[in-house]
């Protein structure tokens, strides 16, 4: 399949912030922190009702294996479930954990071997919108003024980030989505999940809900 790309220098509209609603802050503070993933997100107290899976992930990409396998390690001593263990793929390397709150974190990279020892970097921080109709969900985002910088047809998306976005949108298949992190695709209520914008409050098709950047202020360390 031929990928269609387009760039902007900066996008008009971009995820600014990534706010997890949870039952416990500090619990899920103190996590993130011993996770190291505490600068990436925020978090806010809601008992709001969700089974199954979210339809999300939020993705870490490393440098290599020793550092897939350090956050991993991190992570599950801080309490949180693996839901498969890091292995060699055809792609790298990866794993995938579910923190106490819920959230499903995938850790890869897509380096084989290692260069260098194990460090706590982090090259790239995606999230990951499962979604029933990419194309329809992107045409959506890009009438918000999101600019698309990779599309591969029906199945992916991901959006240009904003200078000081600390994280990058994307978009695929829920199924597809809910597959690579081994999870069942079935899902009900709140995603617990709320995306800032630059552009406003709003839905969008998956019900995934934003609200403007500059009402969210960040959660105390």
């Amino acid at each position: 399949m031929v990928m269609a790309t387009t760039t902007s220098t900066a996008a008009n509209t971009f995820l600014a912030s990534v706010t997890l609603e949870v039952a416990d802050p500090e619990a899920a503070r103190r996590f993130y922190s011993a996770f190291g993933v505490d600068t990436y997100i925020r978090l806010r107290a809601s008992e709001a009702h969700s089974t199954g899976f979210r339809g999300f992930t939020l993705a870490l990409t490393v440098s290599g294996p020793a550092t897939v396998d350090s956050f991993v390690g991190a992570a599950v001593d801080a309490g949180a479930t693996v839901l498969k263990p890091a292995a060699k793929s055809l792609w790298g390397y990866g794993g995938v954990v579910q923190a106490p709150d819920g959230t499903i974190w995938k850790i890869a990279t897509s380096a084989k071997k290692d260069t260098g020892p194990a460090t706590r970097e982090i090259d790239e921080v995606v999230l990951l919108l499962g979604v029933e109709d990419v194309k329809a969900t992107k045409q959506f985002y890009v009438g918000r003024g999101l600019t698309v910088a990779k599309s591969f047809g029906g199945k992916y998306a991901e959006f240009a980030p904003g200078q000081s976005s600390p994280v990058k949108l994307a978009l695929y298949k829920r199924r597809a989505l809910a597959k690579d992190l081994g999870v069942p695709a079935d899902g009900t209520g709140s995603h617990r999940i709320v995306l800032g914008s630059t552009a406003g409050t709003f839905t969008d098709p998956d019900e995934f809900a934003w609200e403007a950047a500059a009402s969210l202020a960040p959660t105390p360390s």
